[in-house]
């Protein structure tokens, strides 16, 4: 008797499962170019696929007869949009299947977290800090001019492995701030006016206020408003920028060697004053490296081939820096530049192999380093760069591939039930 009863009761549970789990469309991704082992991020319109609540929606990748949990993530800015990360490795197929459902019992679970706290925000996945954004004023150390304090960068950005791979302050350069973005050369109102070289005390770039901040299964994300503010002569100041800086990180798999990061600027005068910013031989978004690196330790590889010698004042899709690391490790980042971007593909600031001496690091996508951009009141303007931050050595096929899937999204077609 007790084992018919058994039976029953996992009959009862198997129907039960069968009967609140219902297929609401099948979502096809056409991965039509390598991904050399990277994961590839992939959004539909979920609004156009059904109107069911978040709390019920599930994901599955679909390989053979098993269906594989696959965490996801719904955006909701306008109308609702589905994320999740393809797995490169699911099979040597170049088309990935999933299947939405609806199931009572979906479990969203933050994995990726942007913890707001005392003047930063730290982005972290599981137990490892990944990115810091510190939004509190820093001030230079004690003795040096405090024009050189500054608000609304990242440091640190750290490896998968834990070390750094940015720098604030250094004594050659103390308005260097890991990975920022002034422009240096600006003409505002009849005035020459310089974001970038704070002894010049012409104008900063301060946080104004945190718009949102975001955190799930497939990634975290904060966004921004930075105030481009221009010192005048009479000793007033003058907001001539706006910038809404929206950063996104996605979240790495277990044990990975890499990750992924978004950052997205948008730019908007702040009055009915034009913004043109003068061709410079460096502005825009720039990341000093860590003072680990040297021109013994560290490599440069652009994807036009140029390595560090020959790679400052030219033009690329994207460039890889990496070296040596402490713990006797390897590591370093590729920055990437989206196709819109102005003056894409985009000059480089580079420093020479003798910096300092030593051959100190620094990189930056200089979208104006050879022409004038002239920003317009009354519209909107952006700069789109994503990272791929890794330990190791990232090949330029590894680098390639992540551009090609951030230039251009992976196809998804939706077949609905």
């Amino acid at each position: 008797m007790r084992k018919n009863c058994l039976v029953i009761l996992i009959l009862l549970a198997v129907c039960g499962k069968n009967i609140s789990a219902q297929k609401i469309a099948t979502l096809e991704v056409l991965l039509d170019k390598p991904t050399n082992g990277l994961h590839v991020p992939a959004t539909t319109d979920l609004d156009a696929i059904t109107f069911l609540p978040d709390s019920v929606l599930s994901l599955v990748e679909v390989r053979g007869n098993k269906r594989i949990p696959v965490p996801y993530q719904i955006s909701t800015t306008g109308h609702r949009e589905l994320h999740w990360l393809v797995d490169p490795v699911a099979d040597k197929s170049n088309k990935r299947i999933y299947e939405l459902i609806k199931d009572p019992r979906a479990d969203h679970v933050s994995d990726i977290i942007a913890k707001n706290d005392s003047g930063s925000i730290t982005m972290r996945s599981g137990n490892k800090n990944l990115l810091r954004y510190v939004y509190k004023t820093v001030y230079p150390p004690a003795g040096i001019d405090t024009s050189y304090k500054r608000s609304g960068f990242i440091h640190p950005l750290w490896t998968p492995h834990g070390q750094e791979l940015t720098r604030i302050q250094a004594p050659d350069h103390y308005h260097h701030y890991g990975i920022w973005n002034p422009w240096t050369h600006v003409y505002f109102e009849k005035d020459t006016v310089d974001f970038w070289n704070l002894h010049d005390k012409k104008g900063t770039v301060r946080f104004a206020k945190l718009i949102s901040s975001t955190n799930g299964p497939v990634y975290s994300e904060y966004e921004a408003l930075h105030e481009h503010v221009v010192f005048k002569k009479d000793g007033s100041e003058k907001v001539a920028l706006n910038e809404l800086q929206t950063v996104r990180m996605y979240k790495p798999e277990d044990n990975s060697d890499y990750y992924i990061v978004d950052i997205t600027s948008k730019m908007s005068c702040a009055s009915a004053s034009p913004f043109l910013i003068v061709a410079y031989r460096y502005a825009g978004l720039g990341w000093r490296t860590t003072g680990f690196w040297d021109n013994k330790n560290s490599e440069v590889l652009t994807s036009e081939g140029k390595a560090r010698k020959d790679a400052d004042g030219s033009k690329a899709r994207w460039c890889i820096v990496q070296g040596s690391l402490p713990g006797d490790d390897y590591g370093g980042a590729a920055f990437l530049s989206y196709p819109a971007n102005y003056n894409h593909p985009e000059p480089m600031r580079i420093w020479p192999e003798n910096q300092n001496g030593r051959g100190d690091m620094f990189f930056s996508f200089a979208p104006t380093k050879d022409m004038n951009w002239l920003l317009e009141p009354g519209k909107t303007y952006t700069l789109k760069y994503r990272l791929v931050v890794f330990n190791g050595h990232l090949t330029k096929e590894k680098a390639e591939s992540a551009w090609q899937y951030f230039a251009a999204s992976p196809k998804v077609m939706v077949k609905n039930n």
